[in-house]
């Protein structure tokens, strides 16, 4: 019975977000035509959607509007997105595949990919302050989510994660560095997104902890799962090259600790992220059944 209910609210969530992110990039006849289309082909090329589902699903269990809080569901996807084009660059990962088709540059050349991101990052801040989002939801709640977004994207989160990332190619560096460099990289958008849907949610202080610790175990093993698939998948199934980081002389936590000591510290951080999701009881099951999902996922 869970699973069933869970499932059919992963779908109701993503059928939400699609429809409304595509709301916000119409196919117009724009001087501009390019650049939109450019942000489409990388926006709506579907994935997970992790990061807006845990928007829309702790602003659920802590009792507020789904609804309402969809601009900014939409806005942390429009942030991951942009990172994901400018993370295959040539100056920066150089990879060629994104989800199973050719990187945004592949297609519409470094300068239109570079700034397809460029704005999809500032359409983000758009979307959340834009009139009716605010109204929704009341000044204070956006506000305090849209920092908590600007927070997580910037030098301090997401972008200092990359420069870590960048910074540490063909060198050897220690387990704390790595796990510095992945909290940054990619835990950050996922904790704020679980910050983010408490706030909007209207959350106590004991939900918004536990949600920040639970996006904490989910983040950092999520990215213990992606060194495991880089070596135990195929192109094919994961949708973009196997075997990047080795090929990028990339420290790994498969290449540190072993792909043994990698798969049982992804277990332990899904369970630490079970048991932080205590104080919300029975609001908890979407959310138990999507970390032990993530973990347990080949792509």
């Amino acid at each position: 019975m869970v699973n069933r209910m869970t499932d059919n609210q992963q779908k109701e969530y993503l059928s939400l977000i699609e429809k409304q992110l595509r709301t916000y990039l119409p196919e117009e006849d724009l001087s501009q035509a390019d650049l939109f289309n450019a942000m489409r082909y990388s926006l709506l090329a579907g994935g997970k959607r992790i990061r807006p589902t845990l928007i829309l699903e702790f602003c659920r269990a802590c009792g507020g509007n789904v609804n309402a809080a969809l601009p900014f569901a939409c806005a942390i996807e429009m942030i991951h997105t942009y990172s994901l084009i400018h993370d295959d660059l040539p100056c920066m990962d150089n990879d060629d595949m994104r989800r199973g088709r050719p990187s945004n540059h592949k297609v519409f050349g470094e300068d239109i990919a570079l700034l397809a991101g460029d704005a999809l990052l500032t359409m983000a801040f758009e979307v959340m302050l834009q009139k009716e989002a605010v109204e929704a939801l009341g000044a204070q709640r956006a506000a305090q989510a849209a920092g908590i977004l600007a927070a997580a994207a910037g030098a301090h989160g997401m972008v200092g994660g990359q420069v870590i990332d960048l910074m540490s190619e063909g060198r050897a560096i220690s387990l704390d560095t790595l796990k510095t460099m992945d909290e940054c990289k990619t835990g950050a958008l996922i904790v704020a997104a679980a910050k983010m849907g408490c706030v909007l949610g209207g959350a106590n202080d004991e939900q918004l902890t536990a949600a920040e610790n639970y996006g904490k175990a989910i983040g950092l093993a999520f990215q213990i799962v992606d060194d495991i698939l880089d070596v135990t998948s195929d192109t094919q199934t994961l949708g973009k090259p196997v075997g990047s980081d080795i090929g990028n002389d990339k420290c790994t936590y498969v290449s540190l600790m072993g792909l043994d000591n990698a798969e049982k510290t992804a277990a332990e951080l899904t369970g630490a992220a079970v048991s932080a999701l205590d104080c919300f009881g029975e609001q908890a099951g979407y959310l138990i059944q999507l970390a032990q999902e993530l973990a347990a996922r080949k792509n």
